[in-house]
């Protein structure tokens, strides 16, 4: 089977770099080429692309791209998906047809392959569902859920997902949530759990750090490529997560995070997770966002409570009391949690503000193309659609709605942010 013009034996080569430590790596050239297709996908879709995930579920990673590659219609897709069995919309040819818009501008070889040999470059694999080490809590996202996960560290901390919690919070923690952090993961390692958070400053990095301290399995998820640490403040936290824990990324080699791609992470930490817990976070906290995917998936949520002056406490308080997180104020109770899978309602959360969220009025594709933008360098529209993975009418609307706001102008070579 041929992808993108490439012979078998390159393929298998290619995939070979990356699959050493999956722990099923290929060992024929079908499975070489589902593992180079699912490796393309991560790049030519978005994270949580429903449409992608779809086509993928119902043709096979491989099929599903020789068929974009093909320049198959939405109409021929969504008859070649109704042929599987697959319960489908009403709306599929217009949602196969616009996701065919986001992804032709991002098909190339050239980006499949450089992410391929990067990631060998730097040690990372990838997984694909069918490897033992796979995350099995991630298919509880359907659609949703990744088609392929790239990771660097130690198989151990893959397996060790199964009995995890996940300690999500405010980048900006006061002295008081680090403490109570430091505390629940430390106390957490030592009743067996592996912890699980975003490498974030603040909350995340505390819980990462006082589960390394411990001498336990901790994984941070990030929202750009394994390579490429952020923040950068925490390079040397993440190297030693890399060596002692895991890295996970839905996202190639290269990739840079954006304020959409923080979004789709959160996904992954609620739904890796056996639990989670907010331990600090404002009323409008980016941990919110968590929280919600958490409850969505029927994860078990708790939160810790602060001092009601605290407006630092006040996410927390919010989901005690609004959404019946469950108030947990030691490591023990943050324990029983696991056992009780109790909550399953959706939070009706609005969008939260902060780095890792927050709209603030703005729709997601706004959002996806002011994060392709540059301030100096001008970027062509085509440019702005395949950085944004989105379609060029969808990029010219958000143009135009962001420039009335004002944040955004045209040169004559492109179109730069505002200053």
């Amino acid at each position: 089977m041929m992808l993108f013009g490439l012979e078998e034996s390159t393929v298998v080569a290619l995939t070979g770099g990356v699959r050493a430590s999956a722990g099923s790596g290929p060992t024929d050239a079908a499975a070489a080429a589902d593992v180079f297709a699912r490796a393309a996908w991560t790049g030519i879709s978005e994270p949580g692309d429903g449409a992608a995930g779809l086509l993928v579920q119902g043709l096979g990673a491989g099929p599903a791209l020789s068929a974009v590659l093909d320049l198959w219609t939405g109409a021929r897709l969504a008859g070649a998906l109704a042929a599987t069995g697959l319960p489908l919309t009403d709306d599929l040819q217009a949602l196969l047809e616009q996701a065919l818009q986001r992804w032709r501008p991002r098909l190339s070889s050239a980006e499949v392959i450089r992410s391929l040999q990067q990631a060998a470059r730097a040690s990372a694999g990838l997984l694909v569902p069918t490897d033992a080490h796979w995350p099995r809590g991630v298919d509880d996202l359907a659609v949703h859920a990744p088609i392929a996960l790239w990771w660097r560290g130690i198989p151990t901390a893959l397996t060790a997902l199964s009995n995890s919690i996940a300690l999500v919070g405010a980048r900006a923690a006061t002295g008081y949530g680090e403490h109570v952090t430091m505390e629940a993961s430390a106390g957490l390692v030592d009743r067996g759990f592996l912890i699980v958070s975003g490498a974030a400053y603040g909350i995340d990095g505390m819980a990462h750090r006082a589960a390394l301290a411990s001498s336990g399995l901790t994984v941070a998820f990030l929202a750009g490529g394994v390579d490429r640490y952020y923040p950068s403040g925490h390079d040397a936290l993440l190297s030693r997560i890399a060596t002692m824990g895991a890295i996970i990324s839905e996202l190639p080699c290269g990739a840079a995070p954006t304020k959409w791609r923080f979004l789709q992470r959160n996904r992954l930490i609620a739904a890796a997770s056996a639990a989670t817990v907010v331990l600090e976070a404002g009323w409008r906290s980016g941990s919110l966002n968590t929280a919600g995917h958490a409850a969505a998936l029927g994860r078990p949520l708790g939160a810790v409570p602060g001092p009601v002056t605290s407006p630092t406490s006040a996410g927390c308080h919010r989901l005690i009391r609004e959404y019946d997180a469950v108030c947990v104020s030691t490591a023990a109770e943050m324990a029983e949690l696991v056992g009780e899978r109790m909550l399953s309602l959706a939070l009706d959360l609005p969008p939260a503000d902060g780095d890792t969220a927050g709209f603030g009025g703005r729709t997601s594709e706004q959002v996806r193309v002011f994060d392709a933008l540059s301030t100096r360098a001008a970027r062509s529209v085509t440019d702005i659609a395949r950085r944004a993975g989105l379609s060029m009418s969808t990029v010219q609307g958000s143009l135009g709605a962001l420039d009335l706001e004002g944040v955004v102008r045209e040169k004559e070579t492109g179109w730069v942010r505002g200053r």
